[in-house]
């Protein structure tokens, strides 16, 4: 007989930092509504003491079963898995340490475990002070949140900024602002792209190139058949096929430490003879298909035409 595979264990992750509301939240919500609990037995997995408590006592009678984890080296796949067949759950509420970096856990994880969702709860008192001191932390929580909750949120706060730093890192995430009068609202600010979509040729400035590397990573569909023009950086591998070369720039997300060369894959004729780590002007059409660089299917840059240029003035491209 073939062995069942054994169903996820779904797990509802909230990030934020102390004080940013996270145990009020689950406490109101994520252990009443039905949309997180359905009654199943539930860890919850507590990463950080706030000044707001559980009843643990009552939360047992609830079928919800508390377990401290105190440091950031006991996410391990092995503590986690006893944790859970300990109090015998079949699903888990995370309250994560906000200075402790989520692929802490996400590498740790054991296979069973599945994020169904994972929201990011934000002081909006002291967020700005958070991204300008720690703004790496920030990012962390940002890059897989699907809702960011700014909660404490007054009449006279100027949304902008907030909504900027968001959407400097993710364009999925929901954002959601919890005023002090109860009210909730969420973000209706539209970001419009810095291109012109119906152009014939499509220019890619210096300066929005990291916006456009992840635009068409996130929804690559919607560029086919479009055609750009940008510099970037060429690199070839004696590995590639003749022709075929990575095509893109250096990005920085949020901080020097994780600047890295994101790049596409680019196809122009056998004989196209390029200087690999050198900047080149490029007019490319693109397509979305299978290709074995992705080992799936993936943007592909078919060049019309590519000239040697100069670096742009800042070599490094950034989301703000």
């Amino acid at each position: 007989m073939p062995q069942q595979q054994q169903p996820d264990i779904p797990v509802f992750l909230f990030t934020g930092f102390l004080e940013a509301g996270k145990t009020r939240f689950i406490k109101q919500v994520a252990l009443t509504d039905p949309a997180f609990r359905s009654g199943e037995r539930t860890l919850l997995l507590l990463c950080e003491e706030g000044e707001e408590e559980y009843d643990i006592e009552g939360l047992k009678k609830q079928n919800v079963f508390v377990e401290l984890v105190e440091q950031e080296i006991d996410l391990s796949e092995k503590i986690l898995t006893y944790l859970l067949n300990k109090n015998n759950c079949k699903q888990v509420i995370i309250e994560m340490n906000g200075m402790w970096q989520l692929n802490s856990l996400y590498q740790n994880m054991p296979d069973a475990w599945a994020v169904y969702q994972e929201f990011f709860l934000v002081d909006s008192t002291t967020f700005l002070t958070y991204n300008n001191n720690m703004r790496s932390l920030v990012v962390d929580k940002l890059q897989s949140a699907e809702m960011v909750i700014f909660s404490r949120f007054t009449r006279d706060m100027d949304k902008m900024p907030f909504h900027k730093i968001v959407r400097g890192t993710t364009r999925r995430a929901q954002i959601v602002y919890e005023y002090t009068d109860g009210n909730v609202e969420e973000d209706m600010i539209e970001d419009p792209l810095p291109f012109d979509m119906d152009a014939d040729i499509i220019e890619v400035k210096d300066e929005d190139f990291a916006l456009w590397y992840r635009d068409i990573t996130e929804e690559p569909k919607k560029w086919i058949g479009k055609t750009v023009r940008m510099k970037g950086i060429v690199v070839k591998n004696p590995r590639f096929e003749p022709g075929v070369y990575a095509f893109g720039r250096q990005i920085m997300t949020c901080c020097v430490q994780d600047i890295q060369y994101c790049s596409l894959v680019a196809i122009g004729k056998k004989d196209l003879a390029l200087e690999t780590q050198s900047w080149y002007e490029a007019t490319l059409k693109i397509d979305f298909k299978f290709h074995k660089l992705y080992a799936r299917k993936g943007p592909i840059l078919n060049t019309i035409s590519i000239q040697r240029c100069a670096a742009p003035e800042q070599e490094v491209a950034t989301f703000f």
